[in-house]
């Protein structure tokens, strides 16, 4: 028998700044094989553990093929094969019927990042809630305030290649684990170690990417702002300030040092658990070495004071004049490298008015009631590309909201996920080896087309395929809602004024594959020392904010000495390395290597608790309880515990997770999320 075989480029489509290429080979319409694509400038040939199972995916037996109906209460699980032509036009009868009783605000799209794509992210979640006049949703839970601190600060989030690593003399990860959530930067990390670059970690826990420093240092969680205001005071007082950059470059420096003067090692040490040595030490070696580059990522600024603890941290290069150099300045995110054309994603002066914004932090809060202070109660939730069961905060209070049996609640899944449990209707949805996208990572400045490499499973469709067929039976007939995916990347291309100026069109895209953005090949972001900011310099005290403030987190034993007495521990939720938020949790291969849900504690901790390695334990607190397996651990301080975030709720020992546990208070701006200010206690119980 002769078999038809090919490969087909693709994109990665998770939520991860590398942005890979992916090589999927084809046998006779199956995928048999995922690979990294060997000519993508950051991929170079090689994927992470996560999507290297990737087919595992695809063709994992308990994929959701065909629409589902609720057969049952709430949560159990029950569920009935329908038509596709059924379920959306019970979706659209159901909506009419809710906008004619209370208006387009009662429904509420729910979605973020579970893929990164311009039109099955981007897109999908902005044209049809737009022509709905649906409420808007608030997508704060990740980075929004690191991402305003530096639009603030610098003007855009612009950041150098990987590549650039290798000029480094001293690199500064500043609440960042690549080693788990960026990997394609650990061959550049590991060659300019190599070539004498210091490695400097700041982070709580002792990640892999810590275990690899030169010098670790572990600040109590969400402190991180005193010490970068304490590295600040003393570059100041010690007179290590690139005075002749300050002049030229930055704005607002002296309300800026006024302000460091508050934060003397000896108070920064206070704040930060860290010795005041310490402090001094970090500031001069990071004055003294240069170019130093510090790269920071989300997890840095999930507590309250998020914003302004990424501004502290971003004011570090502007006094000692590391932007613009290369191998120097701060690395957050390149997603300001280029911005899609507003109008192009949305159509949005096409549409009504903008519905009222909803933060996706409070969704529990928003579906118990709150959100009537500002219009009618939710009456109906569209969940795509995200678990919020799982990922959001206060998991008790959504499942609470989830359950009323008067909210019509509709989720695009691949799996029968926790969130997807409380469903009416389920809708069959596709992989990136099934649909057409268009992907930017965030960590470098490449767009690669993703062209399917087989048909879609069963009658899986994307999610812009299911905001065309709700369109239709809707009954809309505007132009921009019917078109393909092709169409639609054509359309933003040209709209965009740099793709449109650069000949970078889906023609040339579909031919190439990944095609770089029009820089130079020597791009180092500010080179020019021109920012885009009001003054045309780095902000240190923008105008109506002033420098940036530290503030203790109200759940915190400095904040709430009350509440901490109760609860003395604080709570740290990071990235799994084989997970990527939920994604990948149900993966029989990727579960067996990240185990089971286990809580890091320190021995100091452990002994007064009776706990030893491998016992059961209950983490708790006011919103609730949650059993894990004990590791006993000196690989973070005292008072801080660790656990990762991810574990499905159906797949865990007792039905929770850790955010049964977290907060859906609000970080300083930008309402971002706090999950890092968080107090709980444990205990040890018996194994059942």
């Amino acid at each position: 028998m002769q078999h038809t075989i090919e490969t087909i480029k693709g994109a990665c489509p998770h939520d991860c700044p590398d942005g890979c290429g992916m090589i999927t080979t084809v046998r006779d319409g199956s995928a048999i094989a995922v690979a990294g694509d060997p000519n993508h400038p950051m991929t170079r040939g090689w994927l992470c553990v996560k999507v290297s199972r990737y087919l595992e995916r695809v063709y994992h037996p308990k994929r959701v093929l065909t629409p589902l109906r609720r057969a049952g209460a709430k949560s159990a699980g029950h569920f009935e094969p329908i038509a596709w032509d059924e379920a959306l036009a019970t979706i659209a009868g159901r909506w009419r019927a809710i906008i004619a009783e209370y208006g387009a605000e009662a429904i509420l799209p729910y979605s973020y990042t579970g893929v990164l794509g311009l039109v099955q992210c981007m897109v999908a979640e902005s044209r049809l809630f737009n022509r709905l006049g649906a409420s808007q949703l608030e997508r704060s839970i990740c980075g929004a305030a690191g991402e305003l601190a530096i639009q603030q600060t610098l003007g855009g989030r612009l950041a150098p290649e990987y590549s650039d690593l290798l000029h480094s003399r001293l690199v500064v990860l500043w609440g960042s684990n690549p080693h788990s959530t960026a990997p394609h930067l650990m061959p550049f990390l590991r060659d300019a170690q190599r070539n004498g670059c210091e490695l400097i970690v700041i982070d709580p826990l002792r990640t892999p990417s810590a275990a690899a420093a030169n010098w670790h240092l572990a600040p109590l969680p969400g402190t991180d702002g005193a010490l970068a205001l304490g590295v600040a005071n003393v570059l100041i007082a010690e007179g290590l300030v690139d005075h002749e950059y300050v002049r030229q470059h930055v704005a607002g420096y002296e309300e800026f040092a006024a302000l460091a003067a508050q934060f003397p090692p000896a108070r920064a040490a206070a704040i930060t658990g860290l010795s005041a040595g310490d402090i001094v030490e970090l500031a001069r070696r990071y004055a003294a070495t240069r170019p130093a580059h510090i790269r920071t990522t989300d997890g840095v600024q999930r507590h309250a004071s998020g914003g302004n603890t990424i501004r502290a941290i971003a004011a570090l290069p502007a006094l000692t004049g590391n932007y613009g150099l290369r191998g120097g300045g701060l690395a957050y995110s390149t997603s300001d490298v280029i911005v899609w054309d507003a109008e192009a994603i949305g159509h949005a002066s096409e549409c009504p008015p903008p519905g009222r914004t909803i933060n996706m932090n409070r969704l529990g809060a928003a579906l118990l009631g709150e959100a009537e202070e500002n219009g009618p109660p939710i009456k109906a939730l569209y969940i795509f590309n995200t678990n919020p069961v799982v990922s959001a905060p206060n998991s008790g209070k959504i499942i609470a909201g989830l359950q009323r049996e008067d909210l019509f609640t509709v989720v695009h899944e691949l799996f029968l996920t926790d969130t997807a449990r409380y469903a009416d209707i389920i809708l069959p949805a596709t992989t990136q080896l099934e649909h057409v996208d268009l992907n930017k990572g965030y960590g470098h400045h490449y767009l690669t087309y993703n062209r399917p490499a087989i048909a879609p499973l069963g009658e899986a469709r994307s999610n812009w395929d299911v905001m065309r067929a709700l369109a239709e039976a809707l009954g809309f007939t505007e132009p921009w809602l019917r078109q393909t995916a092709d169409d639609v990347i054509a359309e933003i291309l040209q709209a965009t004024p740099m793709t449109r100026e650069a000949g970078i069109t889906l023609e040339r895209l579909q031919a190439e594959g990944t095609v770089r953005l029009p820089l130079p090949e020597d791009y180092v972001p500010f080179a020019d020392g021109i920012f885009a900011t009001p003054s045309g310099k780095v902000e240190l005290a923008p105008e109506g904010l002033g420098p940036p403030l530290y503030r203790d987190n109200p759940e915190s034993p400095a904040g709430d000495p009350e509440l901490a007495a109760r609860y003395p521990l604080m709570l740290i939720s990071s990235g799994a390395h084989h997970f990527l938020s939920s994604s990948f949790a149900n993966m029989p291969t990727l579960r067996r290597k990240q185990r089971e849900p286990i809580v890091t504690l320190h021995p100091d901790d452990a002994a007064p608790r009776g706990i030893v390695d491998g016992d059961t334990v209950e983490i708790f607190n006011d919103r609730g309880v949650v059993r894990m397996r004990a590791r006993v651990a000196d690989e973070l301080r005292r008072g801080v515990v660790g656990t990762v975030k991810g574990w499905w709720h159906s797949l865990s020992p007792d039905g929770k997770g850790v955010n049964w546990l977290t907060s859906d208070r609000l970080a300083d701006t930008a309402g971002n999320s706090t999950f890092h200010a968080t107090l709980v206690d444990i205990r040890k119980i018996a194994d059942t």
